[in-house]
């Protein structure tokens, strides 16, 4: 079997690097002679990666005036009909599409922002060429389900939703090709670098931020600068700011980075550096003891290493998968609310009394969630 993932924003999205590496290392352990390409929008990001080949799938521009943008203008204005348009704009992915058997739509929550006009032209295309289609691992609320989006869900041979949530909501709008699996992160690897200076063993909570997260609500930012204020001041803890995505205009080191020269000087703050790959990150996070992050891939990293979490989200994605581990939403904060700094200390103060069962329950759940991840290459495999 060939599989070709496409919809890949990129390795410097460790969220993203951690999908395409796990994946290609489930559907290779577990389906035999399997090979895994990938179509990325930036394959310069992605050398390294686990798969067979790794190809410019990066959308193009139609130059004004050119004759594909004439065609294109002219064909829209008299039928109102994109297709053609949008499979210029996109032929890097779709002229891939007969190397493989199966077409793998990896994008995680792409489906969560709004219509995806190209990706629903991309996967038309693969229908019409007689190749399988799956929406690997995704999440998808009720609020994105609009009629043209649910046009393409039913296009799918295979939805494989990564929490319950999401498969709830699909199973209830009548998709009858969808299971329920989980991330394939949870069975990422990690790889342990020496501990940086200022590291606590057994003592250091890492922090992670988002200027999504922070451009939507400040009170958020504000809200862990409390958090690590009152860290500095009522415990002897190590704090370690962890960036996780580092994309030109979407890096958590903008939003980290002022944080740690706030409390440089304090001795007790350090700031991990933005060139670790997904595995290196799950090696420093692994060996925390509190993680406290707004990436759903960060978080992940350390659910899946029995660190007891605090999750700065709001999505169905962070919803379902603390739902699938602790029986409800635990320790999740919606973020677009929260107006009380109070509010991320308290949850703080219980994680922190409830450390032990925190790992417990971690501990008797993380071996039934990483055989749901393992589940998706499995259903993968009976599409053959």
């Amino acid at each position: 079997m060939k599989v070709l993932m496409f919809a890949h924003a990129g390795s410097m999205n460790r969220g993203c690097e951690a999908i395409v590496r796990s994946s290609a290392a489930l559907i290779q352990s577990r389906i035999r002679g399997a090979t895994v390409l990938l179509a990325s929008e930036r394959p310069e990001t992605d050398r390294g990666l686990n798969v067979s080949a790794v190809y410019d799938g990066s959308a193009r521009t139609l130059k004004r005036f050119s004759p594909e943008w004439i065609v294109s203008s002219i064909r829209y204005k008299l039928t109102g009909d994109e297709s053609y348009a949008l499979a210029r704009i996109h032929r890097n992915v779709i002229r891939r599409i007969r190397e493989a058997d199966v077409c793998l739509s990896i994008g995680g929550d792409n489906y969560c922002y709004g219509e995806q006009p190209g990706l629903y032209e991309i996967d038309r295309r693969v229908k019409q060429m007689g190749r399988k289609l799956v929406l690997w691992c995704c999440s998808i609320g009720e609020e994105d389900l609009s009629a043209r989006k649910m046009e393409d869900l039913k296009r799918f041979d295979l939805i494989l939703a990564r929490e319950s949530v999401t498969y709830d909501v699909l199973r209830g709008r009548g998709l009858d090709n969808v299971r329920l699996v989980a991330d394939p992160a949870f069975t990422l690897p990690d790889i342990r670098l020496p501990l940086p200076p200022g590291w606590k063993e057994g003592d250091t909570i890492g922090v992670n931020m988002s200027p999504l997260v922070a451009e939507r609500n400040p009170r958020a930012l504000e809200a862990v600068r409390g958090l690590v204020r009152h860290v500095l001041e009522t415990t002897e803890s190590a704090i370690a700011l962890t960036p996780h995505v580092i994309q030109h205009g979407n890096s958590d080191l903008d939003t980290l980075r002022p944080l740690y020269e706030a409390f440089r000087e304090t001795g007790r703050v350090l700031l991990l550096p933005g060139d670790l790959n997904a595995m290196q990150l799950k090696g420093y996070i692994a060996r925390m003891r509190f993680f406290v992050g707004a990436r759903t891939h960060a978080t992940i990293a350390a659910y899946s290493s029995g660190v007891p979490t605090i999750v700065l989200g709001y999505s169905v994605k962070s919803k379902g998968i603390a739902r699938d581990l602790f029986g409800r939403e635990r320790l999740v904060i919606d973020t677009r609310v929260m107006a009380n700094p109070a509010e991320l200390i308290d949850a703080f103060e219980e994680m922190v009394s409830e450390e032990e069962a925190l790992r417990g329950r971690l501990a008797d759940t993380l071996p039934r969630i990483r055989s749901m991840s393992q589940r998706a290459a499995d259903y993968l495999a009976e599409l053959a």
